[in-house]
């Protein structure tokens, strides 16, 4: 069976970070570790071919070589996922569609001509996929029906099956799921709410394998709560961390994890000898009041800001998430966010308005009271909320663009990078993983001619660097990449604003088609009760 995966294209996004790759001559930030692990599963006998559209388009030779095109794709993805699902029924091919968003929304897929849904955990409904083939079905909807796999036996993903190249860093996973309850996430939904991880061992080999393949950069561990549970992190990072030491460091980790990371100094310490160097934080927002009613219940425990500040300064660097919207927010809410990361001086704020995915507790809630605005949903940076919220949606979004604006002016976004820096935690372990190559002389001096040169940024860049040179050394090089970053986020603001703008006025305008529409109505009725 010849097999062709395709990852659909993500749109310009947050992390998309286009400006910065550019710099290092990479197309992707991060590969398709579904599709790898996906083909992992499926028959060795089988033959694979696999298509990232973030960095190529199908050829039509690829086209022709399959008898059978598998696709997985995020929410964010879905445009270009139901366009693949029609280049490939136009091209009279067997398609089958797995991943977070057809499990989420089956419906759409289908309609677009998906013959096979392989709903849930891959794991489970893989299996029955081949079943099916085997017995010459050609279509079929499968699923796990509420049963979570031992994810101990998940095969080493096809990490051969990349290249190597047009990545800035490689996707491994050791945990899915997680503990807690947010009411807005649809993690819990897909993966359960008990941490189920993989063996120290399993994890290894997988290690071991990327590096026999020559990676020798980042690796990012996309478990959604790396820390949820605790006691199987604790005995992987230290069998991890004697690997590490006999392979000289070969790579950085980065990864997820929910807040209360602070209250573990053990936790902190072994990630950072096992060269974790960053860690993504869900805070959401400083208001108490919001966090109480959307459930994150482990973000009230602890004051936020001196989380974050235990974190940067056992040696890891925050990147986090924070939302605007919640039902009973008061005004201001943006403003509070954006005083929040410049206390916190926390530099790479992933700031969204709150969408309801599906079938969280936020969807059936919504959608029994009526709120949801369509049934689509989107957790992109560039789409208007698609409910009701309790305050106009005018004033959230117009409070959401302004906090954006601010949260990446070039000249902010460079004092909380060097704020940051200056507290960070120095590496344990000095190792540099980027070879010296013309590519990376040529990103430096370009982001010290643009950032320091070209733009107003000019006396602040090279007074901040000095400072990092003269304070914290040894961090340098992750402070200039950390900086790089202000390329992206120079012309993503500018594409927020413009597109969630212009989503705003579309919205209003209908909304005032719907008041004159309705306003004669309202006009006629004293006449009528007068007659």
């Amino acid at each position: 069976m010849r097999v062709l995966l395709i990852y659909p294209q993500f749109p310009k996004s947050f992390w998309s970070f286009e400006k910065a790759l550019e710099l290092v001559n990479r197309k992707a930030l991060l590969p398709p570790l579904g599709l790898v692990t996906v083909a992992a599963i499926l028959p060795q006998a089988w033959e694979f071919k696999l298509v990232d559209r973030n960095v190529r388009d199908v050829t039509e030779e690829e086209w022709a070589w399959a008898e059978v095109v598998i696709l997985s794709a995020m929410i964010v993805q879905s445009d270009d996922l139901l366009r693949q699902i029609r280049e490939a029924k136009r091209r009279g091919k067997l398609v089958a569609v797995g991943g977070p968003y057809a499990t989420s929304m089956p419906h759409e897929p289908q309609a677009a001509g998906a013959d096979f849904l392989i709903l849930d955990e891959g794991e489970i409904t893989l299996p029955m996929f081949v079943e099916a083939i085997q017995r010459g079905e050609t279509q079929g909807v499968l699923r796990a029906n509420g049963e979570k796999p031992d994810v101990t036996t998940t095969p080493i993903p096809r990490f051969d099956l990349l290249d190597f190249d047009v990545y800035d860093n490689m996707s491994v996973q050791f945990s899915r799921g997680c503990p807690f309850q947010c009411e807005f996430c649809d993690i819990i939904v897909l993966y359960g709410r008990k941490p189920r991880t993989k063996s120290p061992q399993q994890f290894l080999a997988e290690l071991q394998r990327l590096y026999d393949l020559g990676w020798r950069r980042t690796i990012f561990l996309v478990d959604d709560n790396f820390i949820g549970n605790k006691r199987n992190v604790k005995l992987l990072l230290k069998e991890l961390k004697g690997w590490m030491a006999e392979h000289n460091y070969p790579f950085h980790f980065n990864t997820e994890a929910s807040v209360d990371l602070a209250q573990d100094p053990e936790l902190m310490e072994l990630m950072v000898e096992c060269n974790f160097n960053a860690v993504f934080l869900g805070i959401e927002t400083p208001d108490e009041s919001s966090l109480t009613l959307t459930q994150k219940h482990q973000n009230t425990r602890d004051s936020l800001s001196d989380s974050v500040d235990a974190i940067i300064r056992a040696g890891l660097r925050v990147m986090a998430g924070f939302i605007i919207g919640f039902d009973g927010e008061k005004p201001g809410a943006g403003d509070r966010i954006v005083r929040f990361v410049e206390q916190t001086a926390v530099p790479t704020a992933m700031f969204s308005m709150l969408q309801a995915l599906p079938d969280t507790a936020l969807w059936k809630r919504l959608e029994k009271e009526g709120r949801l605005r369509g049934q689509g949903a989107n957790i992109n940076q560039t789409t208007l909320m698609n409910f009701i919220p309790t305050r106009p949606l005018e004033e959230i979004t117009q409070e959401f663009i302004n906090g954006f604006w601010q949260l990446y002016d070039p000249m902010a976004y460079l004092d909380r990078t060097y704020r940051h820096f200056l507290k960070l935690g120095a590496p344990r372990h000095k190792v540099s993983l980027r070879k010296v190559s013309w590519v990376s002389v040529r990103a430096l001096l370009i982001v010290c001619w643009r950032q320091g040169v070209l733009r107003e940024t000019r006396f602040r860049f090279w007074q901040n660097l000095i400072g990092i040179l003269r304070h914290n050394p040894r961090v340098w090089d992750h402070y200039l990449s950390i900086c790089a970053l202000n390329e992206h986020f120079l012309e993503y603001r500018q594409v927020v604003k413009d597109q969630i703008t212009a989503q705003l006025n579309e919205w209003m305008a209908i909304q005032g088609t719907i008041s004159t529409q309705a306003s004669p109505e309202k006009e006629a009725a004293p006449e009528s009760a007068v007659a």
